[in-house]
């Protein structure tokens, strides 16, 4: 089975595809009553023909479901999406019987990262939350930029937080889930915000100013995860990559990816991020609770070029 993410809609779709939430799912065997040593060689054709996006190849595989399977290559290819592959297995692996076995898959494909800012780009934004932070810890109001000086890329509205951070030891973060502000004045705001109103830190005084190393986080949009159980939940958690957003009835906490360096494990994580909410920690485990993942392209001062 390969999922695909969901992306912007071509208007020449069928209106179900045009939500950006929607899915498409392609369902096939990839091999049928081959012994499992010759079972991994036609699986693993059809398989690397699927995750090489090669349409012409897929179609001389033996998948029984190919047709299905191509119409979602072909939709891919349109939109630009990339291929990765998740798992591949036969009966063999889960019954024992080696003789005859059926070749299986699971992967999707995903639309292209975000590109990445460029070091010129990701300079302008630490120079300004360095401006703001100084005139927030001296009283003075936030940096003030004329349109025509602003980077395009900079001026689409997108979603950051600043981080603040002496010794490595926190002390400030604060930020916006979702898009509501050019990129550039998101981080004049929260680099304000994460100096003066970060409710677990007295406001930075000027003489912490050059102590203060500045990280940026930019979000991609948050999206929720399905999950049928606390261990389905946990499944399906990417360490290192996945930022969560935890929603229990009316109370909501998250963390950056970069949290899962202090809590690398799932359990914990969750625990701390449902007591971050003002939950008890095992709230999580709830049928009430929600999760969105997202994920960020993060640079600090003192990184090549920035």
């Amino acid at each position: 089975m390969f999922r695909s993410a969901p992306n912007k809609a071509s208007p020449k779709l069928r209106p179900e595809f045009l939500h950006d939430k929607t899915g498409v799912v392609a369902s096939s065997n990839l091999s049928h009553d081959h012994p499992d040593r010759a079972a991994k060689e036609p699986g693993n054709g059809c398989v690397k023909a699927i995750c090489d996006e090669d349409i012409d190849r897929m179609q001389t595989q033996e998948a029984c479901g190919r047709t299905p399977v191509l119409a979602l290559m072909h939709l891919a290819r349109l939109k630009g999406w990339k291929a990765q592959l998740l798992d591949y297995r036969n009966s063999g692996d889960a019954a024992g019987d080696k003789d005859r076995v059926v070749g299986y898959t699971a992967g999707g494909f995903r639309p292209p990262a975000p590109e990445a800012l460029a070091a010129p780009e990701r300079k302008f934004l630490l120079d300004l939350a360095r401006k703001s932070l100084k005139n927030a810890a001296a009283g003075l109001g936030l940096p003030e930029l004329a349109a025509k000086d602003v980077p395009p890329k900079l001026a689409e509205q997108k979603a950051c937080f600043v981080t603040l951070t002496i010794n490595g030891a926190l002390r400030g973060c604060i930020g916006h889930l979702t898009a509501i502000e050019p990129l550039y004045q998101a981080v004049i705001d929260n680099a304000r915000n994460a100096a003066v109103r970060d409710s677990r830190f007295p406001a930075v005084t000027p003489g912490e100013v050059d102590c203060i190393k500045i990280e940026i986080s930019v979000l991609t949009e948050p999206q929720p995860l399905a999950f049928s159980s606390p261990e389905d939940l946990l499944g399906k958690l990417h360490p290192n990559r996945d930022g969560v957003i935890l929603r229990i009835g009316p109370r909501t906490s998250t963390f950056l990816p970069q949290v899962w360096e202090q809590l690398p494990d799932k359990a914990q994580f969750l625990n701390h991020l449902a007591q971050k909410a003002g939950c008890k920690t095992s709230a999580w485990r709830g049928k009430d609770a929600q999760v969105s993942v997202y994920h960020v392209e993060c640079f600090e001062e003192g990184e090549g070029g920035a």
